[in-house]
Parts: C-alpha cells; sequence; structure tokens
C-alpha cells in the first residue's frame, strides 16, 4: 500500500472516501497526515505541502499588502487633508493594533473552519478595508473616519497568523525553519509591493490619485481566494483545541519568544508602516522622494527572511537570534549617529540593515518556536509520531499567540515615533529606546536559551543528540 494510499483522502481527489479520522465536511479534506514519516513525506506530503504553501505565500502576500496599506495611503495625504505628522503616525499604527489582536483568533480558525476554508473567507475579507479606503480616501473626510477605515485593514495583519499556523501543520519539524520563512517571507514582500505600487501611481498619475492603488488589488484579492478555493487542502487532524491555548499560554517559552518576536517582527513591520513619514519628517522628502526609498528596506528585510530559517535549521535558531540583535544593537547606534549628524546616507545604510537584520531574525525565531516544544515533548518522555503530534499542537497554538505580541512591537514603534516627533521634533529619542529593547531581547536570549548549565539541569537532556559527559556545561536549548 503506498503513503497516499493510506492516507485516507487524497487531496487531490476530492471525492475519495476518507478511511479514518473525523466525517469530512466538504471537498478537499486530509483525513491522514504524518509528515514525520519519510515514506510518507517523499512519496505524498512533500508535493502537497509545497502545493499549499505556494497558495498560502499568494494569500498572505496580498494579506500583508492591505495591512500595510494606510503607510503608503498617507503619501497621497497633502495639506488639503489636514492631519499633522503625528496624526499619520497614529493613522498608520492603527491598523497594527487591529491586526496584533485578530492574530489570536485566526490562529484557531484554521482548526475550526479547516486551513484551506479560512484562507478563502480570509482573504475575501480584505475587500472591505480596500472599498471603504475608495470611499473615504478624498479631502474633507473626518481623521475620526480615517482612523475607522485605516482599522478595518487591520484584518490584513490576521492572515499571518492563520496562514504560519496552517504551513506550521503540513511540515515536518526538519523542513519548518525553511518553509515557515519563505511562507512569512513571500507574504512580507506584499509590504514593499504596495509601497512600490504607490511610487509608480505617484510618479506616473500624481498624488490625487490614490484609488488607482486599491483597484489594482481589488482583483487580486479575488484571484487568491478563487485559487486557495481550487488548489489548497483542509488537514483533518488539526482539530480545534481550545486547551491547546490554553496550555501554550501556560509556557513560559510562549512568552519569553514573544518577546523576541516584538524585537525582530515587531522592528519589520513598525518600521515598514514608519519609514516614509521618518524620511518626510526628519530629513524633509517629499511624499515622491520618500516612496522611492521606502520600498527597499522591506523588500530586502522579505526575502531574506528565508534565509534566517535556513540557517536557523543549520546553526540553531538561538545563536542565529543573539547574533541578529547584537547586529540590531550596532545598526541603530548607526542610526542615532545619522540622524544627529543630519546625514542621510548614513541614516539609510542603518535603517535598511535594521530591515534586513529584522527580516533575519524573523526567520530564526519562528524556527525556535516548534523546536522548543519538540524539546519539551522530549523532556516528557514522548518520541517519533508522539512528540511530533505534541510538538505541532502547542507551536501551532502559541504561534498566534505570539505573532499577536509580536506585531504589537509595531504599534509600540509607530507610538514611539510619534512620540519623539511630538516632543523633539525628530526621531532620535525612539531610536534610543529601541537600542535599549534589542540590548534586553539579546541578553533574554543568551540566558534562557544559550546560558551554560551543568548537564544534569539540562533543559533538553538528549534531544540535541550530543553525548556529554555527567557535569559537562551546555548551552541551554542551543539546537533550537
Amino acid at each position: 500500500m503506498t503513503a497516499e494510499a493510506t492516507a485516507g483522502t487524497r487531496s487531490d481527489s476530492p471525492g475519495d472516501t476518507p478511511t479514518e479520522g473525523r466525517p469530512r465536511r466538504g471537498g478537499r479534506w486530509i483525513e491522514h497526515w504524518a509528515p514525520e514519516d519519510e515514506t510518507f513525506w517523499r512519496e505524498t506530503g512533500e508535493r502537497v505541502a509545497r502545493r499549499n504553501l505556494a497558495f498560502s505565500v499568494l494569500s498572505e502576500h496580498i494579506g500583508f499588502s492591505i495591512w500595510s496599506l494606510w503607510s503608503v495611503m498617507v503619501l497621497f495625504m497633502g495639506p488639503e487633508y489636514g492631519i499633522d505628522p503625528a496624526g499619520k503616525f497614529f493613522l498608520v499604527a492603527m491598523p497594527t493594533l487591529v491586526g496584533a489582536v485578530l492574530r489570536v483568533p485566526y490562529t484557531f480558525a484554521v482548526a475550526l473552519f479547516g486551513g484551506r476554508n479560512w484562507t478563502v473567507l480570509s482573504a475575501l475579507l480584505l475587500l472591505v478595508p480596500t472599498g471603504a479606503a475608495a470611499l473615504v480616501m478624498h479631502p474633507g473626510t473626518s481623521y475620526t473616519t480615517f482612523l475607522a477605515v485605516a482599522m478595518l485593514a487591520g484584518v490584513g495583519g490576521g492572515n499571518f497568523a492563520s496562514s504560519m499556523t496552517n504551513i506550521n501543520s503540513f511540515f515536518p519539524l526538519r523542513k519548518k525553519g525553511y518553509a515557515l520563512g519563505l511562507n512569512a517571507g513571500g507574504g512580507n514582500i506584499g509590504v514593499p509591493v504596495i509601497q512600490l505600487l504607490g511610487l509608480l501611481v505617484i510618479g506616473v498619475a500624481g498624488a490625487a490619485r490614490p484609488r488607482i492603488v486599491l483597484a489594482v488589488y481589488v482583483p487580486l484579492i479575488v484571484l487568491a481566494a478563487v485559487l486557495a478555493a481550487l488548489f489548497m487542502d483542509n488537514l483533518a487532524p488539526v482539530s480545534n483545541d481550545t486547551g491547546a491555548a490554553r496550555d501554550a499560554a501556560r509556557q513560559p517559552h510562549t512568552w519569553v519568544m514573544s518577546l523576541l518576536y516584538v524585537g525582530t517582527f515587531g522592528s519589520f513591520i513598525g518600521y515598514s508602516f514608519a519609514f516614509g513619514l521618518v524620511l518626510q519628517n526628519q530629513f524633509a522628502r517629499t511624499p515622491l522622494q520618500a516612496a522611492s526609498l521606502t520600498f527597499i528596506g522591506p523588500l530586502l528585510g522579505s526575502l531574506i527572511r528565508p534565509v534566517g530559517g535556513r540557517l536557523a535549521d543549520r546553526f540553531g535558531g538561538a545563536r542565529i537570534t543573539l547574533a541578529n540583535f547584537a547586529a540590531m544593537a550596532l545598526a541603530t547606534g548607526v542610526v542615532i549617529y545619522a540622524s544627529a549628524a543630519k546625514s542621510l546616507p548614513v541614516f539609510l545604510v542603518g535603517f535598511i540593515a535594521l530591515f534586513v537584520l529584522s527580516g533575519l531574525g524573523n526567520g530564526s525565531t519562528y524556527k525556535m518556536i516548534p523546536g522548543i516544544f519538540q524539546a519539551q515533548a522530549v523532556r516528557r518522555g514522548l518520541a517519533g509520531e508522539a512528540a511530533a503530534a505534541y510538538g505541532r499542537r502547542l507551536s501551532g497554538a502559541a504561534m498566534g499567540l505570539i505573532g499577536a505580541v509580536g506585531a504589537l512591537g509595531g504599534l509600540a514603534i509607530n507610538l514611539a515615533f510619534r512620540q519623539a516627533f511630538l516632543t523633539t521634533g525628530s526621531g532620535t529619542p525612539a531610536f534610543v529606546s529601541f537600542l535599549v529593547c534589542y540590548g534586553v531581547c539579546g541578553a533574554v536570549t543568551w540566558a534562557v536559551y544559550l546560558r551554560p548549565v551543568a548537564r544534569g539541569r539540562r533543559s533538553v537532556p538528549a534531544a540535541t543528540g550530543a553525548a556529554a559527559a555527567d557535569g559537562e556545561r551546555r548551552p541551554v536549548y542551543a539546537e533550537v
């Protein structure tokens, strides 16, 4: 019997009758999924997982574009809109807040509705903020209305949590770093893509035509939903488990990783939303000049995220994360110097370096999550598929919580910039606070995951596969 036959339901033959698991509710349900089984993975799993990954990336990519929509719309808001710089920073912070909150329910929507089904629905929901923005984007609209419509764009931020939770279930542990990095990186590219589109529209049609940007995305949203419906699958074994959320919330590692993700992803999304406004207000760039630069950092940070996952797969996520925070602190020092010297070229070098490093850190931190809970399973005496199932259960639930808290870091960055420009007219005080944050994150990474301890106190006794004499001092969780 082939591995595909044992899968119970062929994902590319929805009409097959399931042989195990819960009763199927409609087409494209896979009743059995065992990615840690190398035969199953080679004969069936890898092909199916890669197909789902491809269309997950497309949907998440558009979700990120809509989430960052208002970082582009504010570039179209000239003096006739009557909104000052502080008001614009607050406006772009609203989608970050809503997206962060929505990441928790979006995580569990995958288990409740199915990964494919929720991808279709969450993609179609993107039509709401896009259509609403098209209605209100003109001078004379009240600031309160702009805030309400900007908050609707938060649904695009929720897409990340459901997409990552879904893809986490498709891939074996040894492949998760690269797969999650590719999924997230492809999604993150939605930020520079919509910024490039905004640049094109401003350069060709002028700053009075923001609706062109919105008109481009409506058919793309529909396309993403249709392709997800046609080619993605639901995993029946990923059953709705509210107990997993409770158990994940009780794990100290969930909150430690949330802090680290604030430092990496919070930086990426916060800087992505604020970059154009910082250039306009600190270096007196015009909207067109700002738009011509803002896409570079998010683009590089997005492209390098899979590299962070791949490096974490090879060297251990904790090691890469620690080195990354040290480099982010150094780059922030460069930005602070450039701000004081009023040097735009040096400022751009330091700021773009922050984007690249935040992308690397996003990949390495997300690789750590399944590795930590797999190690926890080994500590409990589990092995094989039982350990893998335990790790998938807790890591999937933890990803929603970690992603939500991490996204709140983006809100904090925009609010820090708002306060800095209000009080000093410069973003320098905000960067000083970010420098302190990276120092704290680096110290926590070393203390929790890399601090050497005697073998008898190791958190992952035999999980790393390295033999050690009794009493030998080895890093804690170094291999995650």
